[in-house]
């Protein structure tokens, strides 16, 4: 009996062996991208700083085959991340409904230093990353993500209001997850050199999916100076019109519509403008153009000097005058006038 024992033994023995020898019928690493969430960066200011986000990208692997529960996997992978509607990856832009273009940026790091490309591109390298599906899991999918950074910079002035969208391509050359696998027995292994060659089996590509990018613009305008109406020393007789120049200086986002306002000033009578001096008035009149037959005032769309942005400084001339009037004693007069932009 004994011997039949040992024998029984002896041939489960070499059975095992046989098994643990033969080829794993039908083994194989899967992995893939499930899911990219969209790159939204919100307003954008084209005169202020840069505008950050970030977007999150989930992938998944599953190893299954024969006797698949004491094997495991070694995976090197490559995430790829897509290039923008025109093709770029350096910059990547997206487009407002006027054919304006926003740059914007995807990195692999959180300093944003280093540009999120794809596999085989020399310059633009796509993010590795490695994953290992444990014994005891065939068929059991090993999750995971990773961040991409976005980032608009700075210096975009000529950017005008509205609403940019734009995309990130998928597809095998685009967004996609190149993986090499190595299948080790008892997980005793090491993970592929690189996602395209070193592992147990071809490299393969699989295709993810297009993401969507969105930012926008506001129209936005900042006044930075007026300079002072000087009228100079004027004769006290005042039997001339006497006239100056002043400047209204502003910065508005390119295409953005404004309107510049001036009040009466701090001694009107009604809507006559006056400045005073000793408890005494000098009538004066602002206008918006160089004729001086175009009253400037605060009635929006009535009588305030009207413009576009350019995304730079932009001046306005203010034309004033001193009528002929009475008489005026002589002394110091002034007045301060209010300036309003509306946009």
């Amino acid at each position: 009996m004994q011997g039949h024992a040992m024998k029984w033994i002896a041939l489960f023995l070499i059975a095992c062996a046989a098994l643990f020898a033969a080829p794993r019928a039908q083994a194989t690493t899967t992995c893939g991208i499930t899911s990219i969430t969209n790159l939204s960066f919100g307003a954008v200011d084209p005169t202020g700083s840069t505008v950050d986000t970030t977007a999150t990208i989930n992938y998944s692997c599953t190893y299954s085959g024969f006797l698949g529960i004491l094997y495991g996997s070694y995976i090197t992978m490559c995430v790829s991340l897509g290039q923008d509607a025109l093709g770029n990856l350096a910059p990547r832009t997206m487009i407002d409904p006027l054919g304006d273009r926003m740059q914007y940026q995807v990195y692999k790091d959180a300093t944003r230093t280093a540009i999120w490309g794809v596999v085989n591109n020399v310059t633009y390298a796509p993010l590795t990353v490695t994953a290992q599906v444990p014994l005891l899991n065939n068929g059991t999918a090993v999750t995971g993500s990773v961040t991409a950074y976005g980032r608009v910079p700075t210096g975009q002035s000529t950017l005008s209001p509205g609403a940019y969208t734009g995309t990130l391509a998928g597809g095998t050359t685009g967004t996609a997850l190149t993986y090499s696998y190595s299948e080790a027995l008892l997980s005793l292994g090491t993970f592929p050199a690189s996602c395209t060659a070193g592992g147990t089996a071809a490299a393969a590509t699989v295709a993810g999916p297009t993401t969507n990018v969105s930012a926008s613009v506001a129209a936005k305008c900042t006044l930075a100076t007026a300079s002072d109406l000087n009228f100079g020393s004027v004769p006290g007789l005042l039997r001339t019109n006497t006239d100056q120049t002043s400047l209204i200086r502003a910065t508005c986002t390119n295409r953005a519509a404004y309107q510049v306002g001036l009040d009466n000033g701090q001694n009107a009578s009604g809507s006559v403008r006056r400045m005073a001096g000793g408890g005494r008035f000098v009538t004066y009149e602002l206008y918006r153009d160089s004729q001086r037959t175009l009253r400037w005032g605060t009635a929006l769309n009535t009588d305030t000097a009207t413009g576009s942005g350019s995304g730079s400084e932009q001046t306005v001339t203010v034309y004033g005058r001193v009528p002929v009037q009475a008489a005026a004693v002589a002394g110091s007069y002034s007045d301060i006038v209010t300036v309003t932009i509306t946009y």
